[in-house]
């Protein structure tokens, strides 16, 4: 297992923490802006990382514990060695309506980190943009498409289920710009 320090990035925080879980049986995936950080190489840069889980609160916090985290009076796991913090938000294997049935894997080291898919991650955004009319997370979605393969027909359809095609449209429109 390697060891967090003030060198060590997203993505290798996330792995160490990701492999630590799964070690002890937690299934866990990162979620999020860390994703889009992952993805577009720090386009948009996240400090903190969004960890799903149905695993059990307890024993997450004693995971953390032995990596080195403290858990502050919020939900928030810090290390003193790292700028970035983790946290367990909760337990939704879903965008929108549609439930996740797949994850990428970037191996780093000796450890795995379990994401979203690069198609996944731009639903995700997407869901913030329809839903909340976050504009930024509609750039965001544009970065990760932009750097990663994706499955457009899925993000069209992702949006027309959601019930907004403009936001599809949108995206698109974002995409064709140079």
């Amino acid at each position: 297992m390697s060891a967090i320090s003030e060198i060590t990035s997203l993505e290798e925080m996330g792995a160490i923490v990701c492999q630590a879980l799964k070690n002890r049986d937690v299934e866990a995936f990162l979620s999020g802006g860390a994703v889009v950080s992952i993805y577009t190489q720090n386009k948009y840069e996240s400090f903190d990382l969004d960890f799903i889980t149905f695993g059990d609160r307890k024993k997450i916090k004693i995971i953390m514990e032995e990596l080195g985290f403290k858990q502050d009076k919020s939900r928030f796991f810090i290390h003193p060695s790292s700028k970035y913090f983790v946290e367990f938000p909760g337990t939704s294997v879903a965008i929108g309506d549609q439930a996740i049935t797949e994850f990428a894997e970037r191996k780093t080291g000796t450890e795995v980190l379990r994401l979203l898919t690069p198609t996944d991650c731009i639903k995700d955004r997407l869901a913030s943009y329809i839903h909340w009319k976050d504009q930024q997370a509609l750039d965001q979605a544009v970065w990760v498409a932009k750097s990663q393969p994706f499955n457009r027909v899925k993000v069209q359809d992702f949006c027309t289920k959601e019930g907004n095609r403009a936001a599809y449209d949108d995206f698109a429109s974002r995409l064709r710009e140079k």
